[in-house]
């Protein structure tokens, strides 16, 4: 059975989709993007203040489905330009302590023209 997780505490869906979606004891969720929650607006001027925001949102998806990044068992990172990743590599160690799974590329264009976004796979147990 599938549950979707909504909070308002991360940005609404964009488009047809979920925030996250709950199968079993494992949380996918959607990519995360720097948008302000309260206003749907994109928030950080450089890579390093976009990041702390994805994750953030990310976080708050997390906690909505009953989890946190210490459960993260995958991640994929979507950045706009790869000389940011020392940058965004800097925050990402800050939240993801466990050292998940990992995938990060270098993308032509993200939505809204942001610089990173970030999806996870997460254990509910």
């Amino acid at each position: 059975m599938l549950k979707k997780v909504a909070t308002d505490k991360a940005p609404a869906a964009i488009g047809p989709y979920s925030q996250g979606i709950v199968v079993g004891d494992m949380l996918f969720s959607s990519g995360q993007i720097p948008l302000d929650p309260a206003t749907g607006e994109v928030r950080g001027e450089n890579i390093t203040e976009q990041a702390k925001l994805v994750m953030e949102n990310v976080g708050a998806i997390l906690e909505a489905a009953g989890t946190d990044y210490a459960k993260v068992v995958k991640t994929t990172c979507f950045l706009a330009d790869m000389s940011d990743f020392a940058a965004f590599n800097s925050v990402y160690g800050a939240y993801f302590t466990e050292n998940p799974a990992r995938s990060c590329v270098a993308v032509k264009e993200l939505p809204k023209n942001v610089l990173c976004e970030v999806e996870v796979i997460a254990y509910l147990g």
